[in-house]
Parts: C-alpha cells; sequence; structure tokens
C-alpha cells in the first residue's frame, strides 16, 4: 500500500514507524503539519495514499484530509482516553500500565472508532522521554502494524469504545513542585513526567528555569529547595525527606528574547550569570570502579563501571544521547581505566534509551564561540574512537539499547561487535546537519557494509530498524527482548563471549587484522581527512552547519517537508 505518513515533526516514533513500515514493503512517504491546512491538504493529495498514519500529530488532521482518505492517528493512551497529555498524567500518577491507541481521525480529537490498541508497563524509575522511545513505541508498533493489517484485509470495522474520558493539557501548576511539602517521590514524578518537554517550571538563584530530568540522591541531605552540590553537570537539590538530581535546565524565555534550549544545568546557569552554591569539597575524581560515588559527590553519575566476571561494562546515559566535550573527556578517561582492569571483553553502551547521537550541539550553540567548540567536541570524541579501534588485547562490544544516530551510530562501529535491540532506530549520516563527519566513519563504515552502501546510507539519509540494519552488516547481533530486559540480556551474552574458547583465536587474528589495515593506511590518515573537510564547515560562517544547528537546538520548525522524507510515495512531487 502506499502509505503516507502526518507528523508534527519527523521524532523517534515516526522514524520507527516509517522504518518498520519499510522493511514490510510499503511505499512510505512522509508530510509534516507545519501549521497551514490548506497546504497540507494539497501535498496529501499530491500522495494520492491509500492509507494516511500520524504517529506523532500535535493538531487536528483537516476535515478535508480525514474525509477524503482513511486516516489513523497514533494515541499515547489506552482506547477511550482523549487529551493531549496522556503519556505525562500517566508518568505523573504514578500508574504502573498505560496503552496505545490507533484510532480513526474524526471531526473531535481522539474520539474516533478505534482498530488497534496495546499495553506496556511502565517501571518506576523511568521518564517520559525514555518510556515513549522504549515501551510506549514496542507497543505502538503492534498496534499500527496489527491497524495496517486490518485494513488492508477489508474485512474489519473498527470499534468504539464503551467510554471516552478527556483529560485536559497538564498545566505548569499541576507540575509545580512544592520543595518544602513535596517528598522526593513526588518530586521524582513531576520531574520525570515533564523531562523532554516541557519541563517543571520553577525559581531559583533568582531565576526561572524549566527543570528537566529527575534521578534520586541517596546520601546527601538539606534545607528542601536547597542546591546541595553539582556533579557531572548535574545539580543536586534537596526535598523534604531525600534529594534529587537534576541533569538538565533550561531559562524561561523572557519577552522579545530568543528561544532558550536546554542545558547540563551547571553550563545553563553559568550562561546566566547565576551565583552556585559551595558544593561539597572533594580531590580530583578518579573513574568510578563501581556505581557508588564518593559520600561528598553523593550517589549520581552519569559514567559508571563495573565488572562481572572477566567482563566490563561501561555504561553512560547522557541526556537526548548528546555527548559534550566534557563527556566525551570522561567516558575516554573511563575506558582507558577499563583497559587497565582484568577483563578479555569490553560492553560500552546503557541499560536503557539512547545509545549516543554524537557531539552536543545545544552545548556547542551555547559557547562563546560555537566553531571552536564543534571541534574540540569532535575531536574528543575521535580520541575515544581512536582508542576504541586500536585496542587489540580484548574484545569490544557497543551494546545499543535504543536510537543512535550520526557521530553516536559511527562510535558503535569502532566495536568489534554491535548489538541491538530490536526496537532501536539507526540513523548512520550526518547530512541533514550540513556535516561530513567524522568518528572514522570513513574507515568502519565502508569496512562494515563496503563502498556503495555506505554511500547509499550517508546520501539517502534516512532511518534503519535495527533487523535492516543487521541485514547490512552495521549491527551483528539483534536482542529481542523489552527495554527493562535489555542490561541482563546483555551481561548474558557478554558472559558467554568470555568465555568462548575461540576467544584467544579471535583476538590474536583481530591484532593482525588492525596491523595490516594500519599498513594500508594509517589511522591517523582517516581522521586527518575528516577533521579538515569539518574544520573547513566550522570555520565558514554561512555555512548551513550553523544555521541548522540553531533551528535544531531552538526547535524551530522547516519551511516546508524535506525532500528526501517525501519521495519514497510514488506520487508525491
Amino acid at each position: 500500500m502506499r502509505i503516507l505518513l502526518l507528523a508534527s515533526a519527523f521524532n523517534s516514533l515516526t522514524q520507527r514507524v516509517h522504518a518498520e513500515l519499510r522493511d514490510l514493503g510499503h511505499p512510505v512517504g512522509v508530510e509534516l503539519a507545519l501549521g497551514d491546512d490548506e497546504d497540507l491538504t494539497a501535498a496529501v493529495r499530491r500522495h494520492v495514499p491509500d492509507l494516511v498514519i500520524a504517529p506523532m500529530l500535535t493538531t487536528a488532521v483537516p476535515e478535508e484530509v480525514w474525509s477524503a482518505y482513511p486516516c489513523l492517528i497514533v494515541h499515547p493512551g489506552p482506547p477511550g482516553d482523549r487529551g493531549p497529555s496522556s503519556l505525562d498524567r500517566a508518568v505523573q500518577a504514578g500508574l504502573d500500565r498505560w496503552g496505545v491507541t490507533v484510532l480513526q481521525a474524526v471531526a473531535e480529537m481522539d474520539a474516533g472508532p478505534v482498530w488497534a490498541s496495546a499495553d506496556f508497563a511502565i517501571p518506576p524509575d523511568v521518564g517520559k522521554s525514555d518510556l515513549y522511545r522504549g515501551e510506549l513505541s514496542d507497543a505502538a508498533l503492534r498496534a499500527v502494524l496489527l491497524a495496517v493489517e486490518r485494513f488492508a484485509s477489508g474485512t474489519c470495522t473498527p470499534l468504539m469504545p464503551a467510554t471516552h474520558t478527556w483529560q485536559p493539557y497538564l498545566s505548569q501548576e499541576e507540575r509545580r513542585i512544592d520543595w518544602h511539602r513535596d517528598p522526593t517521590e513526588t518530586v521524582l514524578r513531576k520531574l520525570r513526567a515533564a523531562d523532554s518537554q516541557p519541563g517543571v517550571l520553577d525559581t531559583f538563584l533568582g531565576e526561572e528555569w524549566y527543570l528537566h530530568g529527575g534521578h534520586p540522591e541517596d546520601q546527601l541531605r538539606g534545607t528542601p529547595g536547597e542546591i546541595l552540590a553539582t556533579h557531572h553537570g548535574a545539580i543536586c537539590r534537596a526535598t523534604t525527606d531525600g534529594a534529587v538530581w537534576i541533569p538538565e535546565l533550561r531559562p524561561r524565555r523572557k519577552p522579545g528574547s530568543p528561544p532558550t534550549f536546554k542545558l547540563p544545568a551547571t553550563v545553563a546557569y553559568q550562561q546566566r550569570g547565576a551565583v552556585t552554591c559551595a558544593a561539597p569539597p572533594r580531590g580530583r575524581e578518579q573513574p568510578p570502579t563501581t556505581r557508588t560515588r564518593q559520600p561528598s559527590c553523593g550517589t549520581y553519575s552519569d559514567i559508571t563501571y563495573e565488572e562481572t566476571g572477566t567482563v566490563g561494562f561501561i555504561r553512560f546515559r547522557f541526556p537526548g544521547g548528546a555527548m559534550s566535550t566534557d563527556q566525551c573527556r570522561r567516558l575516554l578517561e573511563t575506558y582507558r581505566h577499563a583497559l587497565t582492569r582484568p577483563v578479555d571483553v569490553l560492553v560500552l553502551g546503557g541499560s536503557r534509551d539512547f545509545f549516543s547521537n554524537g557531539i552536543h550541539l545545544n552545548v556547542i550553540e551555547a559557547a562563546a564561540d560555537p566553531a571552536a567548540e564543534s571541534l574540540a567536541n569532535i575531536e574528543a570524541i575521535d580520541d575515544l574512537v581512536a582508542e576504541i579501534l586500536t585496542t587489540t588485547d580484548r574484545l569490544v562490544v557497543a551494546a545499543l539499547p535504543g536510537n543512535a544516530a550520526a557521530g553516536g551510530a559511527m562510535l558503535a562501529l569502532a566495536a568489534d561487535e554491535v548489538w541491538c535491540r530490536r526496537g532501536a532506530v539507526l540513523n548512520p549520516h550526518y547530512r541533514l546537519m550540513g556535516l561530513y563527519g567524522s568518528e572514522f566513519w570513513t574507515y568502519t563504515l565502508p569496512r562494515r557494509v563496503g563502498a556503495a552502501v555506505a554511500a547509499r546510507l550517508t546520501e539517502d539519509a534516512l532511518p534503519l530498524t535495527a533487523p535492516a540494519a543487521e541485514a547490512l552488516g552495521l549491527v551483528d547481533r539483534v536482542v529481542d527482548c523489552a527495554p527493562s530486559e535489555f542490561a541482563a540480556e546483555i551481561t548474558r551474552m557478554a558472559d558467554r563471549l568470555a568465555r568462548s574458547p575461540g576467544l584467544p583465536a579471535r583476538l590474536g587474528a583481530k591484532k593482525a587484522a588492525r596491523e595490516r589495515d594500519e599498513a594500508v593506511r594509517p589511522l591517523s590518515a582517516y581522521r586527518a581527512d575528516e577533521l579538515a573537510r569539518m574544520r573547513a564547515v566550522f570555520d565558514d560562517p554561512d555555512a548551513p552547519y550553523h544555521a541548522l544547528r540553531s533551528a535544531f537546538v531552538r526547535k524551530r520548525r522547516p519551511n516546508e517537508t524535506p525532500r528526501h522524507l517525501r519521495t519514497e510515495c510514488p506520487n508525491g512531487d
């Protein structure tokens, strides 16, 4: 069938639906709903779709569209649930199960007959955006594929739910944290229900901020609302019965000023000239050997190192998957620490959600010299990739619990094996940000998929499912499990790899291959060529990268749907 996706943005769920439907052989096009109903209606007519699906739409489908074409809406709530903040409310209420519904568009929002639905568990310690990309995404795909199958059969009639419940937009008043009354559990639920957007509006240090994300603190205590410590870019604030870590802040936009954007918390308030607290004194931190932090630092860390038998696990969790210069350097320091340990296998990756999306565009945009910070960030991630590529005395596994893109996808390719959760989406390209790319991709990508496929992937700039990536050779193993099961499954797989009798021979072959490749063309040559192209872009104030970066971090809508997203529907212009 010719399927057209309508979306407010080409977000993670829209990308996954797009890639999954393409894997099934459907021609799929995309049109972004950019505010003009007449333009959107005309665009849909040009595509002449058999079916329209809206995976993520924040506005109503024009009547001229849903009355002329079958149009299915993916709603992040169970059958009968209606409203714009369904998932936010489920997380803030502390529910343990929720659902997703595929319903037909009608005049009233979320009120149409249901084609399919699926439910999912809500882990108690997971934020809304992680849940959206994980459990909800898995459930949504099950429901979408079932709805498409039912629609294609021509024999299924969608059914109206027995009841409808409308819940209004979750306002900042309902999200507000009362630091002198709310216990830690309540504070965390509010933070997690707004972690990516819209954030929780709060006032401290003489400024109004949106707080993004929250993690519990097990040791530090203080006066409710007080900033107790800073660590790895996050701030720790006391609650009535404990404390929480907040990794990111966004200043409230002032009238007449440009849109603000999220930054690591300490960077954000330094940008505003706010005065920080006196954080607990500590000496230079060493790379962690376990999850436990020193009491003076609290128990939060975005990078940890653990060992199980002869396997070392370097785990990291960076908001939005972006890796700043500082984060790359600390990750490299931890990796080098792991190389001193008596382990045969190193596993690199978090327990769930993003693997990596490459350089931190928000931090770059906020820098006094974005060109210089862009180069510093690229150099830092290149240093990490070089260290992985030249590790020849043990196997390195990149474990992808969730999505990876641009330099983050290429970072994974530096490992000997790439293990990817089935629900992850990969975007192994840089073109949409106006960049040539680095991370030694000109060595690692053709080595895995060949020069022709490498060129197609980087030029097409389309998302891939994990199974499609496996078929191309980008991924070695697809792990079919729930998001919450990934870490345990990877631990079992890594243990089997470390115990395999062929490991010594494989390490010998790895070392010989690296020496042969180095003799043909040294890694330094790949790096120099890539960086020369990147530096030329960074240093050119008129290069598209700078405007694209600014638009990305400030979430500016494009003027039109990118052409590469339209072209798969045969009738699309």
